[in-house]
């Protein structure tokens, strides 16, 4: 019954807040007139929840902000969608933590409530934050996240440019580190391009290819369209066995 829309960013280049995916949105919203939104990604989440505000109302919905609510697993449990938004995925994992709001959350999508994430808020759908490309600005209780997808999410994937005099680390070289000490696919998620998970299946959508890593194979491409439901099926997902594993 899982409904997720999973962004790798809220913006692209040539495009305001949200002004790529708006088909996509109301395809997942569906009938849903208001949505509860989750801004603890920003440290100025009153400017966050107003700009979210301003686009879902000129789409159509109204916003509920999640850091005003004054009973917020009430907030959860009532709402008819959520949307998580980007920022530092940390900080935001960490607040998810500290508001005991992971249960919750899991439990309502897993009931059906349609889940639509940026950046971070992809990032804590999957069994850990592990392969987010944020400093750890604050130390959550644990890496391990809502587990809404048995894969991880590399949010603005990129690939190495051939001219660059850069010497540092690729992000393909940092999700090959990542599969020498875990075992979950990961999903390079070029800016532009979503996941659609509905009806057991998942799809690539949006205006950019994905990069898929499994451990110890050649990556391959995914272009807009392809179905990618294969990554759906439960692995063995040792990495998000539980909050002993998370701590730094």
């Amino acid at each position: 019954m899982r409904r997720l829309l999973l962004l790798s960013s809220s913006r692209v280049h040539g495009s305001g807040y949200l002004g790529y995916c708006h088909g996509e949105m109301r395809e997942l919203l569906g009938d849903a007139r208001r949505v509860l939104f989750v801004p603890h990604a920003l440290h100025d989440r009153d400017g966050y929840a107003g700009m979210a505000r301003r686009r879902f109302a000129e789409l159509g919905w109204g916003l509920d902000s999640l850091h005003a609510a004054g009973d917020p697993a009430a907030a959860v449990a009532s709402a008819e969608a959520l949307f998580i938004g980007g920022g530092n995925t940390f900080r935001l994992l960490s607040c998810l933590y500290e508001l005991d709001l992971l249960p919750a959350i899991r439990s309502r999508v897993e009931a059906g409530m349609p889940y639509m994430g940026a950046s971070a808020g992809s990032n804590v759908a999957c069994p850990t934050i592990k392969t987010t490309n944020d400093m750890p600005i604050v130390q959550p209780p644990s890496f391990v996240a809502l587990g809404l997808v048995p894969f991880n999410i590399n949010a603005h994937y990129l690939d190495p440019d051939p001219d660059s005099t850069h010497q540092g680390e690729t992000r393909e070289t940092r999700i090959r580190e990542f599969h020498e000490e875990n075992d979950p696919p990961v999903i390079g998620l070029r800016e532009g391009g979503m996941l659609e998970i509905r009806d057991g299946r998942m799809r690539l959508r949006g205006t950019a290819g994905a990069r898929i890593f499994h451990q110890g194979a050649t990556p391959r491409e995914a272009a807009p369209g392809d179905d990618l439901s294969d990554l759906l099926a439960p692995g063995t997902r040792k990495a998000a066995a539980g909050p002993s594993q998370g701590g730094r």
